[in-house]
């Protein structure tokens, strides 16, 4: 069910207009690069530290998928090899935030009702 006040999407899959959010979609749909902007977006962090803070993310996986956000100018590695968010990954945190938002008041939610 689509919100009234959400511009419709154009139609089609192939629509040219669509091209930008596939592009989002496939990149944020990636394993482990929404963690990755999650653990940068308020600290700056280099890769030991960081790969500590994934958990179970192998550090050739970690490797990659930084260089994908690197490629995508959503992330940016300094000289002193420590990764931080470039002002378009900070405005991706931004646009974010509402499904962040809503995903807490989810998990409270299938927590209370026992869908967990």
């Amino acid at each position: 069910m689509r919100s009234a006040n959400l511009p419709k999407p154009p139609r089609g899959r192939d629509d040219p207009a669509n091209a930008p959010l596939l592009a989002t979609m496939d990149l944020l749909g990636q394993r482990w690069i929404l963690r990755i902007l999650w653990e940068l977006e308020l600290d700056r962090l280099g890769f030991l530290e960081l790969r500590r803070r994934m958990g179970n993310c192998s550090s050739s996986m970690l490797s990659v998928r930084l260089q994908h956000l690197q490629s995508a100018g959503l992330i940016a590695k300094n000289p002193d090899k420590s990764y931080e968010l470039t002002t378009a990954g900070a405005e991706l945190g931004t646009a974010l935030g509402p499904v962040w938002d809503w995903s807490r008041r989810w998990r409270v939610t299938s927590i209370d009702s026992g869908t967990d």
